[in-house]
């Protein structure tokens, strides 16, 4: 990786008593191993606490969730002081919290947005997914979509998003209990699939299905993060925590294309085990990098990387980038190997950037003065 700080920006940061500058990459340029593309890097915001999500409204807010229980706005370029929306019922505990966010699709239109985080549930965690109705640029009317997926402090999933088919697809942990994600009567370790008002859309694999769950799209994952659909072919890519050394061998997480009432495997087979009527992952990573997103990049800053594949890594502190051809891996790499820290949540803005955000403040990074910080990267001039 080529790494250029210009000479210029070295003497102001002596002559200001070491005051750090905005964002680590402020002024740098930082280009893809195989010098596909050479990224200006630029700080949108700092100080946040674990953001979880990013999503771009088309009014040109950016929200972003924190993991204790906010969300935030950024209006042009700046953060606003307040949180926009503060849960009471989140219950944040190790990786468990506020986390995945979406956009109804037609939210110009309907001004309906989507939130999943934990909470506590008797003497349990579980997971619900709530809708809200803004009105008049603030969040009104909520509606519980579904609750009672399993959760726990670690394993609780919980990414959110519409497909091309306009449904709604979640992502659910198995909160450290692997045998359940081989239960289809269970929620945790699925990909969930459900119209936008929270009901069964009557296609879904097990409709009808005695002791399943009709929600579940797909089975047999341990704790998916990452969620994105292929530009073109509208496949389902899916990023996934693997063991970390407590519940089987270190490694071994996985990038999945998710198939209708496909199974994963997860317990009964993993890394490169295999098994009848399990489906193997399209790419795996040991020692384990913690996948926590995906994305697709479909922007038109960067022509030379679209139908790409993104996601930000925790543990591997960096972004691997995938080069498909179709559903076939032509290769990758890692971007950015150790120069922001834990990296968590990716996704493009309506201005083609990559915008990514640090994940530092987790209790498992070394957070920089200004962490938790959103970023994103812009072609290099």
């Amino acid at each position: 990786m080529l790494r250029i700080t210009p000479l210029l920006l070295i003497v102001p940061l002596l002559l200001s008593c070491q005051q750090p500058p905005k964002g680590k990459g402020a002024g740098e340029v930082l280009t893809t191993p195989d010098s596909a593309a050479a990224f200006r890097v630029e700080t949108v915001t700092g100080k946040l606490e674990v953001p979880w999500d990013i999503v771009f409204a088309p009014d040109g807010r950016i929200f972003l969730t924190e993991r204790p229980g906010r969300v935030r706005v950024i209006r042009n370029g700046t953060l606003d002081p307040a949180p926009y929306l503060t849960l009471a019922d989140v219950e944040s505990k190790g990786e468990s919290g506020l986390m995945g966010m979406t956009l109804h699709p037609r939210f110009a239109t309907n001004g309906l947005f989507y939130l999943a985080y934990a909470y506590t549930n008797g003497d349990d965690l579980s997971v619900r997914v709530v809708r809200y109705h803004e009105q008049n640029n603030a969040p009104g009317e909520r509606k519980v979509i579904i609750e009672g997926i399993p959760a726990a402090n670690f394993h609780a999933g919980c990414r959110l998003r519409f497909g091309p088919d306009g449904k709604l697809y979640i992502t659910t942990g198995e909160a450290t209990e692997k045998e359940i994600a081989q239960q289809l009567n269970s929620l945790g370790g699925k990909v969930l699939r459900l119209n936008d008002d929270g009901s069964v859309p009557n296609d879904n694999p097990f409709v009808g299905q005695a002791n399943a769950r009709p929600e579940i799209w797909s089975y047999g994952h341990r704790n998916p993060q990452g969620l994105d659909f292929q530009p073109g072919t509208g496949a389902l890519f899916l990023t996934e925590h693997a063991p970390s050394g407590n519940d089987g061998p270190g490694g071994g997480d996985e990038v999945n294309i998710v198939e209708r009432g496909a199974n994963y495997g997860w317990p009964t087979v993993h890394h490169e085990e295999s098994a009848p009527g399990m489906v193997s992952p399209i790419l795996l990573y040991t020692p384990a990098v913690a996948p926590a997103s995906g994305m697709f990049y479909n922007g038109d800053l960067f022509p030379q990387l679209k139908g790409n594949f993104f996601f930000g890594c925790l543990k591997g502190e960096g972004i691997i980038r995938v080069v498909l051809d179709g559903r076939r891996v032509v290769k990758q790499e890692t971007l950015f190997k150790e120069e922001y820290g834990r990296i968590r949540a990716m996704a493009v803005g309506p201005d083609g950037a990559i915008y990514f955000t640090t994940s530092n403040r987790d209790g498992r990074g070394a957070p920089a003065p200004n962490d938790d910080r959103l970023m994103k990267l812009l072609p290099a001039k």
